[in-house]
């Protein structure tokens, strides 16, 4: 099988990749991105025609869709990204940077005119728009497109004027937009604005305008996070989460004490970046079920014909990242472990949710990047089968 794949799947299926949103976790999909390109041909360019991204798993879906050549070749380079990045390569770490940004965000909350015109954060994020316009080709976007080596691409913010969920796209002439209950689909050429818009965490990075609009991470209000790649025409999906594994949440110690302000905020980025894609994956398994109980006449004579079964894989992390977290903060610069401990962001705290999408240190980084690729070796066969390999 040669570059054939890049477009789909011998008997014409397309494949949709889904990167979630997890700040510094989202090294684990680089890892299970790699283990995935181990177990396809090595003259592969691109086995996703369809890739959609959040948060910082924008970072990773234009990072791929970005770059041309093989795509042994594009994670390779992407893995050398994460496994060099530290925090200073994505937001100041200076302490007086990050003092004037926390009393700027503070006299806000009592002056609704203070900074106004100013979106508000606690870091700058300058360094990581620097460092990602010198990595994506977004030149090479259209070029793929156009050679049909790729279909679309997409990447989803929320606008804080309608609090809606905004997928952007780029995509061939076949693609058109679309409006859901609070989700919509905005066809456009994706530039670094669109890309530093989805990684906006609240309240941690600034918003982004866009238009005459102000845009946040994508994973606040992205209910369906798997919906864009269905718009978009994929008939099977590749997810790869980054959240704690349910099963290991009998393993965290009991916090006998009141939350800190950390942990109640580890908690709020946890609903937004990691429960909305297992939620969507619950719902996808029980349409499925549902669908392949119905004959397409069946479906037809009901007035559901669009409902179909849609095959996927989904890898997650089979260790607990907040422990892994709690072993690197040492790591962390100063001025960012002194804040967190003002907030509670400790073991002993039960703040080191939080703390870990922040953690863009190498230690750290490059542990999920071992844990996402020994995950994505583990499920090596499934993988095979899933790509119909063996067919090719």
């Amino acid at each position: 099988m040669a570059c054939a794949m890049s477009k789909k799947n011998n008997d014409g299926t397309k494949i949709g990749l889904i990167l979630s949103g997890g700040g510094a976790r989202a090294a684990y999909q680089v890892g299970v991105l790699k283990a995935v390109a181990e177990s396809l041909p090595k003259d592969i360019n691109n086995p996703f025609p369809i890739i959609c991204g959040t948060s910082a798993g924008a970072i990773n879906t234009l990072a791929i869709a970005g770059r041309a050549g093989p795509f042994r070749l594009r994670i390779k380079k992407l893995e050398a990204i994460w496994r060099q990045l530290d925090a200073k390569k994505v937001y100041r770490t200076d302490f007086l940077g990050v003092l004037k940004n926390s009393l700027i965000m503070f006299f806000s909350i009592f002056h609704s005119g203070y900074a106004i015109g100013k979106p508000k954060a606690l870091l700058d994020n300058t360094p990581l728009r620097q460092l990602l316009a010198d990595f994506v080709r977004f030149r090479h976007i259209d070029e793929a497109i156009a050679s049909g080596e790729l279909e679309a691409v997409s990447i989803t913010a929320v606008s804080y004027s309608t609090g809606k969920s905004v997928t952007f796209f780029q995509g061939s002439d076949t693609h058109q937009p679309w409006e859901r209950s609070r989700r919509i689909g905005i066809k456009t050429n994706l530039t670094i604005d669109h890309l530093m818009a989805s990684s906006a965490i609240p309240m941690m990075f600034p918003a982004m305008q866009i238009g005459d609009r102000y845009y946040g991470d994508g994973a606040v209000r992205q209910l369906k996070p798997i919906s864009p790649a269905l718009h978009l025409g994929a008939d099977k999906v590749f997810v790869i989460g980054v959240s704690d594994n349910p099963t290991h949440t009998k393993q965290q110690p009991l916090i006998k004490h009141s939350p800190s302000i950390a942990q109640i905020i580890g908690h709020m980025f946890n609903s937004a970046f990691i429960d909305s894609i297992e939620s969507d994956l619950e719902t996808l398994q029980s349409i499925n079920r549902l669908a392949e109980q119905m004959s397409v006449s069946e479906r037809e004579k009901k007035g559901v014909g669009d409902l179909r079964p849609i095959e996927f894989l989904a890898i997650l992390p089979s260790q607990p990242i907040d422990q892994l977290a709690s072993e690197h903060i040492k790591e962390l610069p100063k001025s960012i472990k002194f804040f967190l401990r003002l907030t509670g962001a400790t073991s002993r705290g039960g703040g080191v949710s939080a703390a870990s999408y922040l953690m863009f240190s190498r230690g750290f980084c490059r542990k999920l990047l071992e844990l996402g690729y020994q995950d994505g070796l583990a499920q090596r066969e499934a993988i095979i089968e899933f790509f119909d390999i063996s067919k090719k």
